[in-house]
């Protein structure tokens, strides 16, 4: 399949509502106003957080506070969309989901009723955000890791909680288009990042944590940092416009099966903090816990088939993309830092 057999947005019924299930949070928010950016003015951005604590809230949009885990409350969301966008899960950085499997694994419920709501909706398209994580682990434990290509996931022995739910709800979207018709799509990322993302208190990724820490450390003069594992680990990390390119080509394509959605720019977690350093200006003595969660010692994505398929590549190189997040995190850190005015 070839770029030139994707459907255009002409075979979607704009009118009709689409829905961001998941748009208070990271990626959500940016696809809300990516979506109004590329035309569209019916969107529907559900979330289970309070509206004040969304990372955006676009206020053209119907911005609804909800648990999509309950049937009902999908159902209500799905009415009369066109398409839904399920990027609602409880997730975090490594840190969060070693130590949340239960919670991880019970955002099957979203998927499987907002499914549901999407098929009695009589919805045209339905994509899913899924994760590198539901590799093979036994594929992931070198750090010059092969880059993973979307056969991996089977034999199945995905990341334990949140990766087996990932992978699980990923067939369920296979078995609805199968058996009832809904054209579902979706995209397994690879450690998206960029501004206006979650940077402290447990739930942060690699590159938000790795700001965070030099920007202290910069700030108090107390140049050391922390690291998570031995810092040879290897991932990749994909800025938030690519990602957004990127489903937006997956959603309107063709290609039912499961596509990698991620940069293939390999680096170590050592690297990470370098790249971070350079922008700071600052060199802090590094320290590494070797009892801290890490994941997996190395993940890669093999782009071949997205690129090959859609046409898709990343465009944003991880040294350009971390001074956008760098930049965005310090202005967050600086504010919180300020002392509250007494009237």
């Amino acid at each position: 399949m070839t770029i030139s057999s994707l459907s255009s947005n002409s075979t979607m019924d704009r009118q009709r509502p689409i829905l961001v299930a998941g748009g208070g949070g990271f990626i959500g928010g940016h696809l809300v106003a990516d979506l109004f950016r590329r035309g569209y003015q019916n969107v529907r951005s559900v979330d289970i957080k309070p509206i004040d604590q969304w990372y955006h809230v676009d206020k053209r949009a119907e911005n609804t506070v909800a648990d999509l885990s309950v049937l009902e409350n999908c159902r209500g969301a799905c009415e009369d969309v066109g398409i839904v966008y399920n990027l609602a899960c409880d997730m975090g950085g490594m840190g969060f989901i070693e130590n949340n499997k239960a919670l991880c694994m019970l955002s099957v419920l979203i998927n499987t009723h907002l499914l549901m709501a999407a098929h009695e909706a009589r919805a045209q398209r339905y994509f899913y955000a899924s994760s590198a994580c539901v590799y093979n682990a036994e594929k992931q434990v070198n750090e010059d890791v092969v880059p993973l290509k979307e056969s991996d996931a089977y034999p199945a022995m995905p990341e334990d909680g949140y990766g087996w739910e990932k992978l699980f709800s990923e067939r369920m979207c296979r078995h609805y288009y199968e058996d009832f018709g809904l054209e579902t799509r979706i995209a397994r990322f690879h450690n998206v990042y960029g501004p206006h993302g979650t940077w402290q208190g447990g739930r942060e990724k690699a590159p938000a944590a790795v700001c965070r820490k030099v920007i202290h450390a910069k700030a108090t003069n107390n140049l050391e940092i922390e690291i998570w594992g031995d810092g040879k680990q290897t991932r990749s990390f994909t800025y938030i416009d690519d990602c957004l390119h990127g489903i937006h080509l997956i959603t309107n394509s063709e290609f039912r099966d499961p596509l990698n959605l991620g940069s293939n720019e390999l680096v170590t977690i050592n690297g990470l903090v370098d790249i971070v350093e350079k922008i700071a200006g600052v060199q802090l003595k590094r320290t590494y816990n070797l009892d801290a969660p890490k994941g997996v010692n190395g993940r890669n994505s093999d782009n071949t088939l997205i690129q090959e398929s859609l046409g898709w590549s990343p465009s944003v190189r991880l040294a350009d993309g971390m001074a956008k997040t760098f930049a965005w995190i310090e202005s967050e850190y600086l504010a919180a830092q300020k002392p509250m005015q007494v009237v």
